[in-house]
């Protein structure tokens, strides 16, 4: 008997990962999930968009729309600095990180500062905001690489019976 020949990549993988991880954000419009892998292809941690630790998050915001106390935009903690503040595996240096949107300019100083190197993200759909062309100077001057996910599948199905 040969091994199965229909598994997913690990970016695929991973990236499979940060979606489920996404799934537990309470956000209406934008659910955001991150998965940060090291150089051994091993999961040091996972996060989403949500509120911080003890806020319930039925007691705040979850607009876009109004003046900033108003809005999610003051309260929610994004999934990248989730992921990074969450982390208790050790160091994230050399790390890859696997995001469902390209993270925005508060996020890469935390990437940067937290020592990953890569980024492989599913959605840039704010590519021309000026928070994302900020995020990307930083990254390229620090180092940090950035790529467009491309595995070769489109869905997974998970079968919970």
């Amino acid at each position: 008997m040969s091994k199965r020949e229909n598994y997913i990549s690990w970016d695929e993988y991973f990236m499979g990962i940060a979606i489920m991880s996404a799934k537990r954000s309470k956000d209406p419009s934008t659910q955001v999930g991150c998965c940060i892998v090291n150089e051994e292809k091993r999961i040091m941690t996972v996060g989403y968009n949500g509120m911080p630790a003890g806020c319930d998050d039925d007691e705040y915001p979850w607009d876009r729309d109004g003046g900033m106390l108003d809005t999610k935009y003051a309260f929610v903690c994004h999934a990248e600095l989730n992921a990074i503040l969450n982390n208790r595996s050790g160091s994230l240096e050399n790390c890859t990180a696997y995001v469902t949107l390209f993270p925005c300019n508060e996020c890469a100083k935390a990437i940067i500062q937290s020592g990953i190197k890569k980024i492989v993200y599913l959605s840039d759909k704010y590519a021309g905001t000026e928070s994302t062309i900020a995020s990307k100077k930083m990254l390229d001057s620090a180092g940090v690489k950035y790529e467009e996910y491309s595995g070769e599948k489109n869905t997974i199905e998970i079968n919970f019976k």
